[in-house]
């Protein structure tokens, strides 16, 4: 690899019509032989372009890349990076760390796998819209240690208009949830979510969410989904996606795309990928991301009818305690129609329990659902949906075997997939993430992308791998000045040990942190140093296209 002298060239062009902002002060460039903030030398750079990496020192001053080549000058700070990789720094397309960033901005299970930005809210702000403002300005006066956003689920704004139940929503009605909408994008979100999957948001209907998504379009907004179905109608699912796309003129993201089916294990995702680059083709702005695992991890619940929930959650929880019900429901959770996650994971002896949320079942953790109704005397729906109801108003979680790692993989050769864990940030590092499921993604992501599908299976390149964990998703959700590693774009960056560097986080031990992670840079500030968080919190709101501060915030940000 050749050491340059000169700056690098990037092979990706300037992302062009960058709008998600960051509150912060531009700094000036610092004279070459002046002293810098922190110098990293030597380092084996991947600017995340996916170009070539060349070897080359890097100066930062000011939160931002200021000189790649050469680096005469000192600085305040060093790092010896020599027979280190330096990427930019890796961007988590599917965060689940709403609940959880506004109490403990340290996030360490995500800096410690490298992340450094991260994108909440498959299931909404956490906070209504009114109070969206309040929220994102205590977020900064409480620092957070990577840069974070957030979508607005559709579902919130149905709820907020409609309620819980499954009823038609009238014109009238669309219309308040399309203000609401337009509120949260003036208030800083990145557009619009939504998990159809999941009663009752799952009582959306395709009208609503395209007219709630042209309420997003005028502000440059994208809108993401966990989509309606991930199994047997994972192309009808698709295709819906792809309706609200170009009826709404805006972009679509899939979240973790998956074929979660057994039956149609290697021909679904085929055929999945097929109707994607389709639309691609006549100019639909869709694209995914994924997890590298092969399986999925939700409530209990995702393995109950939807019609349990028709009537809204309080009548749900009525129906769950009606045992009575419960031989309805196991005749069509095993039908080969449902779309429940029984028949989707080929049947209870492929789902695990992994956390109960009452003592009285942790002996059954990482056990499958099969041995826990032998063990509780009953069978495996009454053992699962025991347990559900006994945890409430807490969800219990299950992890369910749904993928065949050849999808897995054929999705992930996809240009247009990039990375995004489904998990949170944790209160405490070594337990579970906000959202209270053990699974190896909360640990292992990042690392395991290049650990296991780089250096083991070799179904990426390295420099494809950082690609999709940087400029790809940076491009995607317009950042300014971010995902590559390029003098004057703020210095995100991960510095890593490429033999060393693994995911040791398993279906067994799933919170361990990962290794070979030495230094992760958020805003030039040192997060992460020899695989230890340093506390600092250095991270920033990142606000929406749409984002119009208010006087309070405008004031802040000088």
């Amino acid at each position: 690899m050749q050491y340059f002298g000169q700056h690098i060239r990037s092979g990706l062009t300037s992302l062009v019509g960058a709008t998600i902002v960051a509150v912060g002060l531009m700094q000036p460039a610092v004279q070459a032989d002046e002293a810098y903030d922190l110098v990293i030398r030597g380092a084996t750079i991947l600017d995340g372009s996916g170009a070539k990496a060349v070897v080359a020192d890097v100066a930062i001053t000011g939160g931002k890349f200021v000189k790649i080549g050469v680096v005469k000058g000192a600085g305040r700070s060093e790092i010896n990076a020599a027979g280190k990789y330096l990427t930019p720094g890796w961007i988590d397309m599917m965060d689940q760390s709403g609940k959880v960033i506004g109490k403990e901005g340290r996030a360490e299970n995500k800096l410690l796998m490298g992340v450094t930005t991260a994108f909440s809210g498959e299931g909404g702000t956490p906070v209504p819209v009114t109070e969206l403002p309040a929220y994102f300005k205590m977020l900064e006066k409480q620092g957070i240690s990577m840069n974070w956003g957030t979508y607005y689920s559709a579902y919130q704004a149905r709820a907020a208009v409609v309620g819980t139940s499954d009823v038609k929503a009238q014109d009238a009605q669309i219309e308040e949830m399309q203000k609401l909408v337009s509120e949260a994008m003036e208030a800083g979100v990145l557009g619009l979510s939504s998990a159809t999957f999941y009663p009752p948001s799952s009582f959306l209907t395709t009208k609503e969410l395209v007219e709630m998504g042209k309420a997003i379009a005028p502000y440059g907004g994208i809108y993401a989904a966990h989509m309606r179905d991930e199994s047997a109608k994972l192309l009808p699912a698709i295709e819906e996606m792809i309706t609200i796309g170009e009826e709404a003129k805006i972009p679509v993201e899939i979240f973790h795309l998956k074929n979660a089916y057994a039956p149609n294990w290697h021909t679904g995702s085929v055929n999945a990928i097929e109707l994607i680059n389709q639309a691609r083709a006549r100019g639909v702005d869709i694209a995914a991301n994924q997890y590298p695992y092969v399986a999925g991890g939700s409530g209990i619940d995702a393995t109950v009818p939807t019609w349990v929930f028709a009537d809204g959650m309080q009548k749900a929880l009525v129906n769950l305690q009606d045992k009575s019900l419960w031989p309805r429901m196991k005749k069509e959770v095993l039908d080969p129609s449902s779309d429940r996650m029984v028949i989707n994971s080929g049947g209870w002896e492929n789902i695990i329990l992994v956390n109960a949320q009452n003592p009285l079942y942790e002996k059954y953790h990482n056990k499958n659902f099969v041995d826990v109704g032998k063990a509780m005397g009953v069978d495996p729906a009454e053992a699962a949906w025991t347990i559900m109801v006994e945890a409430f108003p807490k969800r219990a979680f299950a992890l369910y075997f749904l993928m065949h790692e050849e999808d897995v993989q054929r999705f992930m050769t996809q240009p247009w997939v990039s990375i995004g864990s489904d998990a949170g940030a944790v209160e405490e590092l070594g337990a579970v993430d906000g959202l209270g499921l053990p699974h190896p993604r909360s640990y292992g992501t990042f690392p395991r992308i290049i650990a296991r599908y780089v250096k083991e299976t070799g179904t990426l390149k390295l420099e494809e791998a950082i690609r999709k964990m940087t400029s790809l998703p940076a491009g995607r959700m317009k950042l300014d000045k971010r995902g590559l590693v390029k003098e004057g774009y703020w210095a995100d960056a991960v510095v890593f040990n490429l033999e060393t560097i693994k995911d040791e986080a398993t279906w067994e031990e799933p919170l361990k942190t990962p290794t070979g992670i030495d230094y992760v840079l958020v805003n030039g500030v040192t997060v992460v140093e020899q695989g230890k968080h340093t506390g600092a919190k250095p991270g920033k709101v990142l606000y929406g296209p749409g984002y119009k501060p208010t006087e309070n915030t405008a004031i802040a940000a000088q």
